[in-house]
């Protein structure tokens, strides 16, 4: 094994969560390493996001420390603006990640008080060991993608993808389409389907909020003023004002507040861009859980079946921090989500630390990677 000269502190991931911490560690001087396993930072922006995607809150709302997106930009930011944001950090910062080092192991070591963090080049498949006082954990919640399983799913002859590999409705013009998963991605995606012609499908599970972008961004601001239980109650009125009964389309409204809900169990409220309108106009056609595929016919909980030509799963994703990080029983749980509750949910033992790993967006990457700074600094 080679190994590497020790760092102060070694940040795994180079995602939004990795370049925030990135660039407080280096406003405060303090020496580190940045391990990303991609070829690039912000990959799954880079690489793996649709095209139609803009963020859904106010530009305020997600800015990264120390740097304001352009005041030429949008309310409400798009991909490719993002992405020129996210390359003029990198550069002001300096910000230099090693590229294709993917950890596969994290231990303290008693003895002398420091992580070994154990990396492999994804290239070369060398084993790489750094050795730091300090380990910020920056994965994101995005890690990795996730498909469940579905019996029958092998046989199905049409294509099938997660939402990671959908870029635009182009190629399913007059296509069946099913999409699977009720959360922003898939609600925008069956309305990109369906904006490009496709018959869209889309399965919702479980109860959700439907929220304009004004309705969302008017609750964060309120969230300064009054309690979440007010601004909850203030926002499925609105909702309801708004959107009317969607039950007798197939989206059922939770009893739990959608910020409650955020807060509680990292569900986000569904930001609504044009879908709800498709699914009342039967452009969009809701359908319960999906139960089995046999051939090119999906059969739902309940007792009904279609064909599709085309499945899109927008399942979200799962974390693999419990895989390569041992002996962590404080910081994160087994999802690899933040278990200590605000406002201290970044710190953990032994000089561990998290970054964007609390369900709290952009907003939350950015007050935690200064906190996570600030507190090495104090020791150093």
């Amino acid at each position: 094994m080679e190994q590497e000269a020790a760092a102060a502190v070694v940040v795994v991931g180079a995602g939004p969560s990795g370049l925030a911490a990135s660039a407080c560690l280096k406003t405060l001087s303090i020496p580190h390493v940045v391990l990303e396993r991609e070829d690039c930072f912000a990959s799954l922006w880079k690489k793996y996001a649709y095209d139609r995607l803009h963020l859904h809150l106010r530009k305020r709302f997600c800015e990264l420390p120390h740097m304001h997106f352009p005041p030429d930009y949008p309310e409400y930011v798009p991909k490719d603006q993002l992405l020129r944001y996210f390359d003029d950090y990198v550069v002001r910062f300096g910000i230099e990640p090693a590229y294709g080092r993917s950890v596969e192991s994290a231990v303290y070591d008693e003895g002398d008080g420091r992580w070994r963090v154990g990396a492999r080049d994804v290239g070369s498949g060398e084993a790489v060991e750094y050795r730091c006082r300090f380990l910020v954990v920056a994965t994101g919640e995005s890690s990795d993608a996730f498909i469940p399983e579905v019996e029958g799913i092998e046989g199905f002859g049409g294509k099938v993808i997660h939402s990671t590999r959908y870029k635009n409705g182009k190629e399913f013009e007059n296509s069946r389409v099913l999409v699977v998963g009720s959360g922003n991605s898939g609600m925008e995606i069956a309305l990109d389907l369906a904006n490009h012609g496709a018959r869209t499908s889309i399965v919702v599970r479980s109860p959700v909020h439907v929220l304009s972008r004004g309705i969302a961004n008017l609750g964060l601001a309120l969230l300064k003023y009054f309690s979440l239980g007010t601004v909850d109650s203030l926002l499925v009125l609105l909702s309801k004002l708004v959107y009317g009964d969607m039950s007798k389309y197939g989206l059922r409204r939770p009893s739990e507040g959608p910020f409650f809900m955020k807060t509680k169990y990292g569900k986000y409220p569904f930001i609504d861009l044009g879908t709800c309108q498709k699914i009342k106009s039967g452009e969009i056609q809701v359908l319960p859980a999906l139960k089995r595929i046999e051939g090119d016919v999906a059969e739902f909980e309940d007792g009904k079946s279609h064909p599709f030509d085309a499945i899109v799963f927008c399942t979200g994703f799962k974390r693999s921090t419990y895989k390569w990080l041992k002996g962590d029983d404080y910081l994160l749980n087994e999802d690899g989500i933040a278990k200590p509750s605000f406002p201290n949910h970044w710190k953990g033992e032994k000089g561990l630390y998290c970054v964007g790993l609390s369900r709290s967006g952009f907003y939350g990457i950015a007050s935690d990677a200064q906190n996570v700074a600030d507190d090495i600094k104090s020791q150093l």
